[in-house]
Order: structure tokens, then C-alpha cells, then sequence
């Protein structure tokens, strides 16, 4: 793609998640406007509303998944893990937001989710090996999903940060040297 249409495509993906997650009945007309783009530019990119929702959905878990790595060259293990958490609290909460819009794409029996798992098991992975933890990336995967349920900003730092412990806990247990038998 030209550079120019790349550009206008992210504009778009943003954009739109910006109306989908705010307005209710939001038309396809008003994200191109607000875009700055003709409507003919929006059909190019994204024939239909559940092409762009579904656009929108996979921008935001390719931006989380990409972070794993970004975040590890640039922190410590154990504070990259705990800024990715943050961010996946944040991406369930748009998740959340976008829920109406995600319906019409499954109730077409497209399946946005599909290829969601793999992609979020292998971030998941990616931060836990540098830390030696035993930890299950679906058993994380679990908590966060039941942290980003509770809506209260608070308690899921507090919630996080025992998370956190756990998985610390756990790859020291792993890495401290065996205890010797008893004599």
C-alpha cells in the first residue's frame, strides 16, 4: 500500500474505534468524515461496518500482543510483565466497550476471535520465559480476564500486584537452589 493509504487506514481503525466505543448508532459516513477521508476511501480499505469493527478488534490485539516484546527490550522482566498486565486490563476494557459492534460480526458467523488465543498464549509466553515461572500462560490469561471484569480501577491494581507476587513466587521457587535432605 501507498504510503497515504496506510495512513488513511490506521486513521480509520482509529477513528472508528474511538465512535464504536462512545457512540452508539454510529455511521460509517461520520467515521470517514471524521476521519478526513471520502467514503469511497473507507469502502476501499473496509467494505462493510463489520470488516472495519472487525479491523478495529485485531489492531487492538496485534497493539497489546507486539508490546510483549517491545516491553521486554526496554524493562526488566518482572516490570515488563507487570506494564503488559496494565495494558491488558486496557484492552478488555475496549473489548468490553466495543461488544455491541463485535455481536453484528459474529452474528454474521464471522468469527473475529479465531486466531485471538494463539496470538495472546504466545505474548503471554513470551513474558513469562525470561522469568523462569512455571506459570500457565491460560491460567494468567484466566486471572486477567477476571480482574478486567470488576470495573473497579483500584482493586485491579491490587489485584494485579498479587498476581504479580504469584508469578515472582513462583519462578523464585523455581530457580532457588534444592533444599538439602534432612541428615
Amino acid at each position: 500500500m501507498r504510503a497515504d493509504a496506510v495512513r488513511n487506514r490506521g486513521l480509520l481503525i482509529e477513528v472508528a474505534l474511538d465512535a464504536f466505543t462512545h457512540e452508539k448508532d454510529v455511521t460509517l459516513g461520520a467515521i470517514a468524515k471524521k476521519a478526513g477521508v471520502g467514503i469511497g476511501t473507507l469502502y476501499r480499505h473496509f467494505p462493510t461496518r463489520e470488516a472495519l469493527i472487525e479491523a478495529v478488534y485485531r489492531t487492538e490485539l496485534e497493539k497489546l500482543c507486539d508490546a510483549a516484546p517491545e516491553l521486554l527490550e526496554t524493562r526488566e522482566p518482572a516490570a515488563a510483565l507487570r506494564e503488559w498486565m496494565d495494558r491488558f486490563i486496557a484492552y478488555a476494557a475496549t473489548k468490553r466497550d466495543l461488544k455491541d459492534a463485535l455481536q453484528a460480526v459474529i452474528a454474521l458467523g464471522l468469527n473475529p476471535f479465531e486466531h485471538s488465543r494463539a496470538k495472546m498464549t504466545e505474548a503471554v509466553q513470551t513474558m513469562l520465559t525470561p522469568l523462569n515461572a512455571r506459570t500457565e500462560p491460560m491460567d494468567l490469561m484466566a486471572l486477567l480476564i477476571g480482574v478486567a471484569q470488576n470495573g473497579d480501577p483500584d482493586q485491579a491494581r491490587r489485584m494485579l500486584d498479587l498476581i504479580m507476587n504469584g508469578v515472582l513466587h513462583d519462578a523464585a521457587a523455581r530457580s532457588a537452589p534444592p533444599a538439602s535432605a534432612p541428615r
